[in-house]
């Protein structure tokens, strides 16, 4: 057993990519929180695939692709922004409009820059990939983050719950909103490399959606979801490892299959544990025994 936990350690390669991934789980859990208890979870898919357009420019200008990226993830925010303010549109539909208008921009703008971006790589990601300066990376965006969130944590639970009180009570709304949105694009930049733009709302809305089941206070869903979300990355890089399959689709099938768990047992919430559940079974354990 001790064997199966070793080997994969004597690879750099391995080494870097489970300390990447534990990173990763906690930065996600820290910031998918926030998107689970606003009931905004499709953002992150929107702002995953809304990068694509700044990579492209970022990458034929020559400069850092993660700050085009930045850029154009934010960008697609504030568009939605503006369409629901200046109109009656809802927000669900909003997003998918800018969703499938950045997304179709991107593969334009790669065709007409000829932009030589492995879509491969940035749909699907290459956790093995990592080096130890992406590892360095996102350790400064999971400390800065971590720090912002510690810092404006109160303010942050007050706007989240409840942000036209917020704005009654003269806190600067627009920028608590600013900065969420801005800790998130980072976190979904910081994962892309790891499980690529296709999974990576799984790992930004999985551990945090488990843990919600299991807890009830949201510093306690951040701390829970970080665990679980770590804890799933490691799982998943072993299972890739061995198996032979790729890795970031090993880390979501084992986030998933967490939530799952946590979906039919969760003491709150479970399916299984329903009182209903509960007595019907004790009922046919109990016609059981009597036959």
């Amino acid at each position: 057993m001790i064997n199966l936990l070793l080997e994969p350690l004597t690879f750099e390669f391995m080494r870097n990519a489970l300390m990447i991934i534990i990173l990763l789980g906690i930065l996600c859990a820290v910031t998918g929180s926030y998107l689970i208890v606003q009931k905004m979870g499709l953002l992150g898919d929107v702002i995953a695939h809304a990068v694509l357009p700044g990579l492209a420019i970022a990458f034929y200008l020559g400069i850092d692709i993660f700050l085009g990226a930045f850029i154009s993830g934010l960008l697609s925010t504030l568009v939605i922004s503006w369409i629901q303010s200046q109109s009656k549109i809802k927000v669900d539909v909003a997003m998918a409009l800018v969703f499938s208008g950045f997304l179709a921009l991107g593969i334009m703008l790669i065709t007409l820059l000829k932009s030589k971006i492995d879509l491969h790589s940035f749909l699907f990601g290459d956790i093995l990939g990592v080096t130890q300066n992406d590892f360095f990376r996102t350790l400064i965006i999971v400390v800065f983050i971590v720090i912002f969130v510690k810092l404006f944590y109160k303010e942050l639970l007050f706007y989240t719950f409840n942000p036209l009180g917020a704005q009654a009570m003269g806190l600067p709304v627009k920028w608590i909103h600013l900065g969420l949105i801005s800790a998130i694009t980072l976190t979904i930049i910081a994962s892309m490399q790891a499980v690529g733009v296709v999974l990576v709302v799984s790992l930004l809305v999985g551990p945090s959606i488990t843990a919600y089941l299991l807890v009830k206070e949201l510093h306690q869903m951040m701390f829970l979801g970080a665990i679980i979300g770590s804890l799933s990355g490691m799982m998943g890089i072993y299972l890739s490892y061995y198996l032979n399959v790729p890795s970031g689709a090993a880390i979501v099938l084992v986030v998933t299959g967490l939530f799952l768990l946590a979906l039919l047992v969760s003491p709150s919430q479970g399916i299984l544990t329903r009182p209903e559940v509960i007595y019907q079974v004790k009922k046919l354990l109990q016609g059981l025994k009597n036959t």
